[in-house]
């Protein structure tokens, strides 16, 4: 666990002082969506406000992302993560990226209360395929899914093991059509607004998301 920080910890110091680094730059943003459903389960109750900080840099991006329930059956989420992205040409892309999970209520020190995930994510015009490995969640539980992206409309189909499905055997446990539009407010200023409609297979589950973007 030490040594996975100190390796972001260095990716962020060479980063944020290398001067042979040009086009850094630092975003901020806060999603609320109507709940928070991920990978096709659906964590706390109410509305989920989600704030996001994030520094990238030529391919690199270090950041910090959350979730926080508007009620008092709370699902927190505190996520640190690093990604780099290649461009592969032909409208292909590879991105890796290392995702620490915590879920406030326990010592962030300890190495009991993180959950550390390997991902990669192979694009291809409108095509994207993603795998994912939580590598310490009992046996490791496996996660992967095929995305295709048709104008303001996205599809994708999930599937996992472990704590993903019901039995903790391999099935499908994420199916959705997503869509996304702005909004206009003012001559200046549009308001993001996405939604989806996800069902889960292994837990037989149905849920309908929106959200806005500031």
């Amino acid at each position: 666990m030490k040594k996975i920080y100190l390796i972001l910890a260095s990716l962020i110091l060479m980063l944020v002082f290398s001067p042979s680094i040009r086009a850094q730059e630092w975003n901020t943003g806060l999603d609320i969506y109507s709940s928070y459903v991920w990978r096709g389960t659906k964590f706390g109750s109410g509305p989920a406000f989600q704030p996001s900080v994030e520094f990238s840099a030529a391919g690199f991006a270090i950041g910090a992302w959350g979730s926080f329930n508007a009620s008092t059956d709370e699902a927190a989420e505190a996520d640190l993560y690093a990604s780099y992205g290649f461009n592969l040409g032909e409208n292909a892309s590879l991105a890796i990226t290392l995702t620490d999970y915590y879920f406030p209520g326990s010592s962030w020190l300890e190495g009991d209360s993180h959950y550390i995930e390997p991902m990669l994510t192979f694009g291809i015009g409108s095509f994207s395929l993603t795998g994912a490995y939580m590598m310490n969640s009992g046996d490791g539980d496996i996660y992967l899914e095929a995305g295709f992206s048709a104008g303001a409309i996205d599809l994708f189909l999930g599937g996992g093991d472990g704590a993903y499905t019901v039995d903790g055997k391999f099935n499908v446990c994420n199916i959705g059509i997503g869509t996304s539009k702005e909004i206009k407010i003012t001559d200046l200023f549009s308001l993001p607004f996405s939604g989806a409609a996800i069902l889960n297979p292994s837990s037989e589950q149905f849920y309908v998301v929106v959200g806005i973007s500031l």
